[in-house]
């Protein structure tokens, strides 16, 4: 059980349940191939049912952790850091993305946009799911568009969050890790003739890295 004080301290973002950190390269998106510190956030409503981190969703197994913990931690290995989760936004990122400013440091967030956005970002992944939609905020300072895909209605709805997310957003469609062998073929046929959207592939798991 929090006590009262570090409920508050999580409450304004100065601590976060941190679920895991680790320096690899970044598998996925406009980003791919390059190196980055990654720190996991838990919690998560979202609920995806293809999810490869369900653990962090329960944020109550993840201890609470000062963002100047977090940050130390993080400068002594990259000059890009990617917050993820779970789902970051869940909490206040203000905190923990002013600390990381004072680092000099890219921050960039792999978010499904389910809550308004805070914190200052260098680079926002919007990973939309059907079951709580992104808020107008994230649509709005998306990067880009990064749409799993699961099954051919998905494709559906790939093409509804391009409508909704902003104009200079760069559109990726990823096979579902589970789905790859069937999915994959399908979306090269489809970006084929729909060139304004690139295929993502997490290069990690073909890589075994985290």
């Amino acid at each position: 059980m929090l006590t009262q004080d570090v409920q508050q301290l999580v409450g304004k973002g100065e601590m976060l349940p941190l679920m895991e950190e680790f320096y690899t390269i970044q598998g996925e998106g406009y980003h791919t191939g390059t190196a980055a510190y990654f720190i996991r956030v838990g919690g998560c409503d979202v609920g995806c049912h293809w999810c490869d981190v369900k653990e962090s969703w329960n944020a109550d197994l993840h201890p609470p952790t000062h963002v100047d913990h977090i940050v130390g931690n993080a400068s002594k290995f990259a000059d890009t850091v990617v917050v993820t989760g779970g789902e970051p936004l869940t909490w206040d990122m203000s905190m923990l993305t002013l600390k990381l400013k004072e680092k000099n440091m890219r921050i960039h967030i792999e978010t499904s946009g389910a809550y308004e956005l805070s914190g200052s970002w260098d680079w926002i992944t919007l990973s939309p799911k059907k079951t709580k939609l992104p808020t107008q905020s994230v649509y709005d300072a998306a990067d880009e568009l990064k749409c799993i895909i699961f099954n051919k209605h998905d494709f559906i709805f790939a093409e509804e969050q391009a409508q909704r997310v902003n104009p200079n957003a760069i559109l990726f469609l990823q096979p579902e890790w589970s789905k790859r062998d069937e999915m994959t073929p399908l979306i090269v046929d489809y970006v084929m003739n729909n060139p304004k959207w690139r295929i993502s592939l997490q290069t990690h798991k073909y890589l075994n890295i985290p």
